[in-house]
């Protein structure tokens, strides 16, 4: 079994890892990108979907190598259930737009990973084949990735997971020297990021901070800042306690009124 430098089994880095698929549009598919994450070491599978796929479909493209990644996967009705566990989530995208964040190729992805994957759980999030991730999808991310291709930047669902998951086996592979020796924060998850961002919003709407014009847009910024923070389980909890003692305070004072 392969060892990383700090002398963690590379099987182990990647059992924090899953490969999250947001409404695949066939069974045939979510085979396919299984065997793809089976192949580099990745054993979980999520998806988000409103009906349980074809197993047997499944399977066809799966083959039996990679059954037990079918047979173990979790399927969720929405993206906020299935990415609550996670404390980095990695977006996939082709759309570049005035409202997107920087992106960074799959490569760089792995480099930025490597400090967080001991401690924390990951997902790699894909969205459907036909459009993608949507904005709303992509405020759940930390890291936004996008595969430099040439003019025609479509792929298929299984030929992104597979070049994602391949630069995270190489990155892992190749990582010396490349992180601190012992490093490994263990960040919050997204559950306890979105009930902080949610308190922080009731906060700034009650001192008139965001204006129905516009209030979209500095919510969206406010998260794309605090996510790059990598904020701990104890600093969310110190932030949602701050807003919650002034939202009581507020309460008192216009009872008073």
């Amino acid at each position: 079994m392969k060892q990383r430098p700090d002398n963690t089994p590379i099987e182990q880095l990647l059992a924090n890892t899953a490969i999250v698929l947001k409404h695949p549009k066939s069974a045939e598919n979510i085979g396919a990108a299984a065997r793809c994450a089976m192949n580099m070491g990745l054993s979980n599978l999520v998806i988000v979907r409103d009906d349980e796929p074809e197993r047997e479909n499944m399977l066809k493209m799966a083959t039996h190598n990679a059954a037990h990644l079918i047979d173990s996967m979790k399927r969720y009705e929405n993206v906020a259930d299935a990415l609550a566990p996670f404390s980095f989530v990695v977006g996939t995208t082709a759309r570049l737009g005035r409202q997107r964040r920087a992106m960074t190729t799959p490569r760089e992805m792995a480099d930025k990973l490597l400090p967080f994957l001991k401690n924390n759980r990951v997902a790699l999030l894909f969205g459907p084949e036909d459009c993608g991730l949507t904005n709303e999808d992509l405020k759940y991310c930390n890291l936004i990735t996008t595969i430099p291709t040439a003019d025609f930047s479509s792929l298929n669902l299984a030929q992104a997971v597979a070049v994602h998951c391949y630069e995270l086996r190489y990155g892992l592979l190749h990582a010396e020297n490349r992180e601190k020796k012992g490093y490994s924060p263990k960040l919050a998850d997204s559950f306890e990021l979105e009930g902080m961002y949610e308190h922080v919003e009731q906060v700034l709407r009650v001192i008139d901070f965001l204006r129905p014009e516009d209030g979209d847009y500095w919510i969206r910024n406010i998260r794309n800042f605090l996510g790059r923070i990598r904020l701990r389980a104890r600093e969310v909890k110190i932030i949602r306690g701050f807003c919650r003692q002034f939202l009581r305070y507020d309460s008192k004072e216009r009872e008073k009124m």
